[in-house]
């Protein structure tokens, strides 16, 4: 079966069984209070879901598996001469509940690289698409192409156990995991590099090989990709990425279509195409104010004509987060070691020092402080990545770990196909004049 899929039955056979207890012992016991505000406007804060791999709390941050992102630079293992974690040790994790050991990792790495070759039919349908399309539309494109190589959904037509849904769907996640470098690398060499390819080197790590088929040979750029994708990997179940693909994989949709349809989520300008809008933003800053280095005071006045102007400084605030996000310290940390001279960088960290005092004037917002997306695209932008319509292409890559760590889990313990009750408005209408109860108590 494989050492890691052994060991993933054993943790969830016992994860199970303490769930089944839970449920027998309390399932009809009420957890939190849902109010009208809630319902209207995007469920938030409703406790709805269970996702085992990453918790995020207001204050903390996010925590895999109980470990803080600076517990996980300390504790994951590395690449050889390199300082930061490697993703694979995160996705055994996520998946496990243990921390890895270098065996564990390399072990991890092995096996994404046997199962990384690309059918060519997959590349062909990334070609019809106009070189203009968006660099999300060609990455999904390539995923849903990639479809026809899954295993689950041929399984499940033949007939199968549903204890033994998770079986396919773990064998479909690491091929998938395996293989989104190569599609994502080729997009970027189609759209940017003239088409021009760059093969695999089997003998890297998997950010390191997608640094190399991307074409940035740089170390740092290697390192920067470990971080990133270790960082960007999960952020509990309720963001739109992690909860559409767990909503469409409850339909038993296969992993190959339950991730795209959370791509497309990401894809959105509220989600993951946020760092995009960062590194833009900062650009027409520059050339409006004419300098590469713009003053404290410059960037004060300019955030404050954004604002005027009914849009939002991009990068900053968070549904959740209530203190800067532990994402953006880690690549400001990363920043102070390789390029603290930068021009970029630094205006990234003067906004940082000038953009919360503004929000916090304003009494209106909740979380004045950056996020992820406030630096990242700063950092590719020093490695000559300027192409910043590709950044969320990258997080799409990342956040693979993540919601497919999690669609094994759903599978593994049986969650049940995800179907909320809806109401109208006069039905809340009734309910308010004491006509009806939409929650049928």
């Amino acid at each position: 079966m494989g050492i890691i899929k052994e060991r993933f039955k054993a943790k969830s056979d016992l994860a199970n069984a303490e769930i089944k207890q839970l449920l027998k012992d309390h399932g009809n016991k009420v957890i939190g209070e849902v109010t009208l505000s809630q319902i209207y406007q995007g469920m938030r804060g409703i406790t709805g879901l269970v996702t085992e791999t990453s918790l995020l709390d207001a204050q903390e941050g996010i925590r895999f598996r109980g470990y803080s992102i600076p517990e996980l630079q300390a504790k994951l293992p590395k690449a050889e001469g390199g300082q930061e974690p490697l993703p694979e040790g995160l996705f055994y994790l996520m998946l496990i509940g243990e921390l890895p050991t270098s065996e564990d990792v390399n072990h991890v790495t092995s096996v994404l690289q046997r199962r990384s070759h690309v059918p060519s039919h997959v590349f062909a349908a990334i070609d019809a698409l106009p070189a203009y399309a968006h660099p999300m539309t060609m990455f999904v494109t390539g995923v849903m192409a990639l479809q026809t190589e899954g295993s689950f959904s041929k399984e499940y037509a033949k007939g199968m156990n549903k204890k033994d849904y998770w079986i396919s769907t773990f064998d479909d996640s690491l091929d998938l995991i395996a293989r989104l470098p190569r599609i994502a690398a080729y997009v970027y060499r189609r759209k940017y590099k003239n088409n021009e390819h760059i093969q695999p080197n089997g003998l890297l790590d998997w950010a390191g090989n997608f640094a190399h088929m991307l074409g940035y040979s740089d170390h740092g750029f290697m390192e920067l990709m470990r971080l990133y994708m270790t960082i960007h990997a999960d952020h509990e179940g309720g963001n739109v990425s992690a909860h559409t693909t767990h909503l469409v994989g409850s339909a038993l949709s296969d992993p190959y279509l339950a991730y795209a349809a959370g791509m497309n989520g990401l894809a959105g300008p509220l989600h993951g195409l946020a760092n995009q809008e960062v590194i833009k933003w900062i650009f027409e800053m520059q050339e409006e104010l004419k300098t590469e280095l713009p003053t404290k005071e410059q960037i004060a006045e300019y955030v404050k004509q954004t604002l005027s102007s009914g849009k939002v400084v991009p990068g900053y605030g968070h549904a959740v987060l209530r203190k800067t996000d532990p994402r953006f310290t880690a690549q400001m940390e990363f920043g102070k070691k390789h390029m603290p001279d930068d021009n970029l960088v630094q205006t990234v960290w003067n906004i940082y020092e000038t953009v919360p005092p503004i929000l916090q004037s304003l009494g209106k917002i909740k979380n004045p402080w950056p996020n992820v997306d406030a630096h990242s695209g700063a950092l590719l932008v020093h490695y000559g990545m300027v192409e910043y319509e590709y950044y969320t292409v990258l997080f799409a890559v990342s956040r693979a770990l993540g919601v497919l760590a999690s669609l094994c889990w759903d599978r593994a313990l049986g969650f049940a196909l995800e179907r909320p009750k809806s109401v109208t408005t006069d039905l809340v209408k009734q309910w308010l004049d004491g006509k009806d109860n939409i929650w049928g108590e």
